[in-house]
């Protein structure tokens, strides 16, 4: 009697699991067919473990072929905290300091114009208060050298480096230079034997040495012609650049700031690695004290409470901080968000949709990501 009970409550548990299961799937398919979207993968972290990993919609909509858990996409600004904590594995072993002045460690001088006394430091890259923005570009580091460019100034703000926060993408590409000059290894290779083998994650910053099959397109939604447009310049071989490549100038072609390809199950595992606080299975990315300076917030401005290449904000699920970063290029929307004291977090990558922003964030992130919170966490 007794075991026929059990079986019949394993019965009855099985079929609610089920039954969870299709909802959470009709409510993430629902969330791809009102945005529209092109495809979506999730991941779930519970309890420090992953317990949920899914994709839905289209890899490319042009060859039919539906979105896998395997396929690697480019998360955009989500890749700036790969860096960072490449830098800060650096600053454990006394090899360089937060606090180093910028000029010294890239080779040229990297100071403000309107405040030339104030030194311009690593941690003001690491948390966008450098003083420096976007406006001549930031794919090439001769557009902010002086002996290269006659408009270096325009690289920088009015107000003195420290004293404001402006999110740019060249602080990130200067970044990644400083790691190259540093380790004297190119870039992406360094980013993948410290980060990305220790915790068994398929990915990388360099295009021609990934699986270019498991590509998830990207796509830009153009709003006039309610079209979908694939947008392959966010895989572009980099073969021809790599063939006259400098160490420690010619970084910024694997993008530092936004160029790591990876699944959202490799993501998953690497925010695992942050919500743990550095550590993971086999050992410490990070020691505990180096993860909990990353994730403190330095800005206060707006809803962007940024850290080092991580920030902080209960915008996104009312009521509950989350840790963590999102990323906006070729189309493309992306979220890691965690929460270290509950071990709980949360993976969405969006390779294309019809983008609508509430409080400064795509609302298919917050969409999906309330969806996974309400069903897994809450």
């Amino acid at each position: 009697m007794k075991r026929s009970q059990g079986l019949l409550l394993l019965l009855v548990f099985s079929f609610q699991a089920l039954c969870q299961e299709l909802t959470i799937k009709q409510q993430l398919e629902q969330i791809i067919t009102s945005y529209p979207a092109v495809g979506l993968a999730v991941a779930v972290v519970k309890n420090n473990k992953i317990i949920y990993t899914q994709s839905f919609g289209y890899q490319n909509k042009e060859e039919n072929r539906l979105l896998q858990n395997d396929n690697l996409f480019r998360i955009a600004s989500i890749s700036k905290s790969f860096t960072a904590t490449a830098l800060l594995q650096l600053a454990e072993k006394k090899l360089i300091s937060l606090d180093d002045d910028v000029s010294n460690l890239i080779g040229f001088t990297v100071r403000n114009p309107n405040h030339p006394e104030i030194v311009i430091t690593l941690r003001m890259l690491l948390s966008h208060r450098s003083s420096l923005n976007d406006s001549q570009g930031y794919f090439n580091l001769d557009v902010v050298d002086p002996s290269t460019s006659n408009n270096y100034q325009k690289c920088y703000n009015t107000y003195a480096p420290g004293e404001g926060y402006q999110y740019c993408n060249l602080n990130f590409n200067m970044a990644g230079t400083i790691l190259e000059r540093l380790t004297g290894e190119r870039f992406d290779s360094y980013i993948k034997k410290q980060i990305l083998n220790p915790l068994g994650i398929e990915g990388g910053y360099n295009i021609d040495s990934l699986n270019q099959t498991k590509f998830a397109m990207l796509y830009e939604f153009n709003a006039k012609e309610e079209k979908f447009n694939p947008n392959p310049g966010a895989y572009a071989s980099r073969a021809t650049e790599l063939a006259t490549y400098k160490l420690g100038r010619s970084t910024p072609i694997f993008s530092p700031t936004g160029g790591m390809k990876i699944a959202a199950e490799g993501l998953a595992k690497y925010m695992l690695m942050h919500s743990r606080y550095g550590k993971y299975e086999g050992g410490r990315i990070l020691r505990k004290k180096t993860s909990k300076l990353m994730q403190t917030p330095l800005s206060l401005d707006g809803i962007d409470q940024y850290g080092l290449a991580l920030w902080k904000t209960n915008k996104l699920i009312p009521g509950v901080e989350l840790t963590g970063h999102t990323g906006s290029a070729y189309g493309l929307n992306s979220a890691f968000f965690f929460n270290p004291k509950q071990k709980f977090g949360l993976v969405v990558i969006c390779n294309g949709s019809k983008i609508i922003y509430k409080d400064g964030y795509p609302t298919i992130l917050s969409s999906t990501l309330n969806v996974l919170y309400n069903n897994f966490i809450k």
